[in-house]
């Protein structure tokens, strides 16, 4: 089927701004401890007013919790603690009633080892779903590359004795992969994603993106084209809604990274830019834009249609792999050098304002970079108050610890009595809350309002092309222009004061500061406090 040509009407994600939270740690209505669709519903009206457009939710599925609802039993349910299809569609409707559209996490690349078809699959090689996942009589070469979790598992491939075979797994061994080589588990992906498009999704983001269409089952596969499955799941979602959205997580550099958009657009129509985000922060331990600055002159031209993804922190530990060992070494001796909060040698389990050491400047000036990059902005919850990890919390979970609402019992996340037990725990005594912060005009939270604010008002940043300006050390400087009109953005990385001279083109006659009132004329030398950062228009 030919894909139609959407317009600018279609291309809503195009100045989004996207909010990830986990149902089960954000509020719960009903006192078990665990957070549950009710509470998502009544806080709509919270992430209406912080300026949230596009609600992504992770895995809300019903599942035995091995790898945090990564591991789904039931691809068409929502787990009895989290609520019904029925509060769902209605937690949806009230998003879509507040301008909020709503995707999930379409994971798809494996199954828990408890879902019906792999029970099926082990009673042996007749059996209906056997063919539903990859298996061999002799276990093959493992290579250490291919194993997500070093030190937790040590192998790719597990033994079943039931089955009398060895069964593949790139994640942990209860999460057997689908063999997405074979022509029906596909269309069964297709029905999983049309059902809840059904149910007022605009949407999905999509686990693993490069490990969904790896070959691993080469015989099967040897009649697929693995990008196939992504551009029959993109056409599948558009014929039913067209303006529906597939962001993929694609953690790969650039040039291999921009294949996933599809050659006309036709396989996904976003990506997190991990190539960004990583090099952001070796920029900002060495206080140096030059790593950044690298990483957005590496970006690919990109279809129109298609877009970035910025973020500064995401729900697993940040990850560093795509830098070099000496780089990574940078960033883990100054922003986590303590061996537990570094995760499987290419991560740290910290949030960004304890890597910081709680220099709200600093961060300021992080989110405000984020913001300001072309591409869409995603947040993690809890980014806009400055919440910090909770390391008593195993692995990667420690940044996924319960919403901090109030300085009520548990925080404001659960009625439920003192000392009852919650899905994750709370710091003690936290102190940094929804409600602390809005009583503070000078809070993050109210900050963080006014730049989503200010950049949902600037379309030139989704839209617009970026030209990295002339700086210097610490500095960057970058404009981004669409449609005759242009934002430019300049951001000091480092702790002391720095100078920019502001760019001057043929009609300016004035720079407005979008996040303040330090005007300037074009041309001018402009000197940046430490962590400084200005947005300006030209007119």
């Amino acid at each position: 089927m030919s894909r139609r040509r959407r317009s600018a009407g279609d291309l809503w994600w195009k100045n989004a701004v996207i909010y990830c939270l986990d149902v089960q740690t954000f509020l719960d209505s009903d006192g078990d401890g665990c957070g549950d669709l009710g509470g998502l519903t009544e806080r709509i009206d919270y992430l209406e007013g912080l300026g949230v457009t596009c609600l992504w939710l992770m895995p809300f599925y019903p599942s035995p919790e091995r790898d945090d609802g990564y591991d789904i039993v039931d691809f068409y349910g929502v787990d009895e603690r989290l609520g019904t299809l029925g509060t769902f569609v209605e937690m949806v409707r009230t998003a879509q009633d507040r301008g909020i559209r709503v995707i999930v996490d379409l994971v798809v690349n494996h199954t828990s080892h408890n879902h019906p078809w792999f029970r099926s699959a082990r009673k042996g090689r007749d059996a209906p779903f056997h063919d539903f996942y990859v298996w061999r009589d002799e276990k093959p070469d493992d290579k250490p590359k291919d194993v997500v979790f070093p030190g937790e598992e040590r192998s790719t491939w597990a033994w079943d004795d039931q089955a009398g075979q060895w069964y593949y797994h790139r994640f942990y061994t209860e999460q057997p992969d689908l063999n997405t080589a074979n022509p029906a588990v596909r269309d069964e992906i297709a029905l999983v994603a049309g059902f809840w498009l059904a149910l007022g999704l605009a949407g999905f983001r999509v686990d693993a993106v490069p490990f969904l269409i790896e070959e691993s089952d080469r015989a099967a596969a040897a009649s697929q084209e693995p990008h196939e499955l992504m551009r029959d799941l993109r056409a599948y979602l558009t014929r039913r809604r067209g303006d529906a959205v597939l962001l993929g997580e694609v953690n790969l550099p650039p040039d291999q990274a921009v294949e996933y958009f599809g050659e006309t657009a036709d396989e996904l129509t976003m990506e997190f830019a991990f190539t960004v985000n990583q090099a952001m922060y070796l920029a900002l331990v060495r206080e140096d834009a030059g790593p950044l600055v690298k990483a957005l002159r590496s970006l690919p031209e990109i279809p129109r249609e298609c877009q970035w993804v910025n973020f500064v922190r995401s729900h697993d530990e940040l990850t560093l792999d795509q830098l070099s060992e000496d780089e990574r070494g940078e960033v883990f001796a100054a922003l986590g050098p303590e061996p537990d909060v570094q995760l499987y040698g290419r991560g740290i389990r910290r949030r960004l304002p304890s890597m910081l050491d709680g220099d709200e400047r600093r961060v300021r000036m992080v989110y405000s970079l984020m913001f300001s990059l072309p591409g869409t902005p995603a947040l993690f919850y809890g980014e806009e108050i400055g919440m910090t990890e909770n390391l008593d919390i195993a692995g990667r979970l420690s940044v996924r610890s319960p919403m901090q609402w109030s300085g009520e019992r548990h925080a404001g996340f659960s009625p439920a009595p003192e000392g009852a037990r919650l899905c994750r725990p709370i710091p003690d005594g936290a102190k940094v809350t929804v409600e602390s912060q809005r009583r503070d005009p000078d809070s993050l939270l109210n900050w963080m309002e006014r730049l989503i604010r200010r950049r949902k008002e600037c379309p030139e940043l989704g839209w617009g092309r970026l030209e990295l300006l002339e700086s210097a050390g610490p500095v960057l400087a970058h404009r981004s222009d669409w449609q005759g009109r242009t934002v430019v953005a300049v951001h000091n990385l480092s702790g002391r004061p720095a100078q920019v001279r502001l760019p001057r083109d043929d009609g300016w006659e004035r720079l407005t500061d979008l996040l303040g009132t330090d005007d300037h004329a074009p041309g001018d030398e402009l000197e940046l406090e430490p962590y400084g950062h200005r947005w300006f228009r030209p007119g």
